[in-house]
């Protein structure tokens, strides 16, 4: 469609045809404009404003080797109840919405590792029971020590 210098209505058919102005024509196109949004986003904006709305807020500060709680959301039927998952977090990847933390526990002798989406709906609540002492990213080695070995050393700085 082109641009005139007058006012153009779209029919169904696409053709245009010319509307005369009127000041009740005015005030509604006011009206009408002030319910659009004002500029567009860019999808780069879009997306960020989205994951911005989606990210949760009250996440405590998780680190490497802390002993966390985890509680996650399990639906039964038509019942949900949060059930803990309690281990030592070894890993921590990404950032922003899709940020996820490796969680590895002794479940009746065999080592568990779970890999937890920090913003997800299926995480309830995140709890650190206490703070670790380490010098690695990531505590990999954890899988290949077994017992007393896996213990990790207890910081009371942060």
């Amino acid at each position: 469609m082109a641009a005139d210098s007058k006012d153009t209505a779209v029919t169904d058919d696409n053709t245009e045809t010319a509307v005369e102005t009127a000041p009740e024509a005015t005030a509604a196109k006011s009206s009408k404009a002030s319910d659009a949004p004002a500029k567009k986003l860019s999808p780069e904006a879009l997306i960020r404003s989205f994951e911005s709305s989606q990210q949760k807020d009250d996440l405590p500060e998780i680190y490497v080797g802390d002993t966390v709680r985890v509680g996650v959301r399990i639906s039964e039927g038509n019942k949900e109840r949060v059930q803990p998952y309690e281990g030592v977090v070894i890993s921590k990847r990404h950032g922003g919405l899709n940020q996820t933390i490796t969680v590895r526990r002794i479940f009746q002798g065999i080592g568990v590792e779970r890999v937890f989406m920090l913003h997800s709906p299926q995480v309830a609540s995140i709890k650190v029971e206490r703070r670790g002492k380490v010098r690695r990213a990531k505590l990999f080695y954890l899988r290949e020590r077994v017992g007393k070995a896996t213990r990790v050393k207890q910081r009371f700085d942060r």
